[in-house]
């Protein structure tokens, strides 16, 4: 599923946010000034629960940075592909058997290619930044 700005969706999985707290002007907190370490303090947990509606206000598509077997694999296939007809029987067989072994993380580069995130605004004012879209449906 592929979601859009200004659509609507709902919350398909219940979600623990953990972590620190920071202030959206990057100033710093109460524990944080006390404490004179300039690390955020320590907040607990979020819970969120599935169902929860709100409205997506950005969608961020990340690249997956190729990996060096990937790029080999990639390199290779193209050699068999536009030389393999010319060459020698045991040549061919080496390099058929190179691009077999790289297969599999080919096979997972290609799946895992593109990461797509989402900013929602839910109903009840809260704002869930960076998600994978795949923890929300439409409504």
């Amino acid at each position: 599923m592929t979601l859009e700005e200004g659509r609507r969706v709902r919350l398909a999985t219940d979600l623990r946010l953990t972590g620190a707290v920071t202030r959206a002007d990057g100033s710093a907190t109460a524990a944080e000034a006390e404490a004179g370490t300039g690390e955020a303090a320590f907040a607990g947990f979020l819970a969120l629960a599935a169902g929860l509606e709100g409205t997506v206000e950005r969608v961020d598509t990340h690249e997956r940075r190729q990996s060096d077997a990937a790029r080999e694999y990639e390199r290779l296939k193209s050699l068999l592909d536009g030389f393999g007809h010319q060459m020698p029987p045991e040549s061919r067989s080496r390099l058929e058997e190179q691009i077999g072994a790289l297969e599999p993380e080919w096979t997972a580069y290609q799946r895992e290619r593109t990461r797509v995130t989402v900013r929602v605004r839910f109903d009840n004012g809260f704002v869930l930044d960076e998600a994978p879209e795949d923890v929300f449906t439409e409504s």
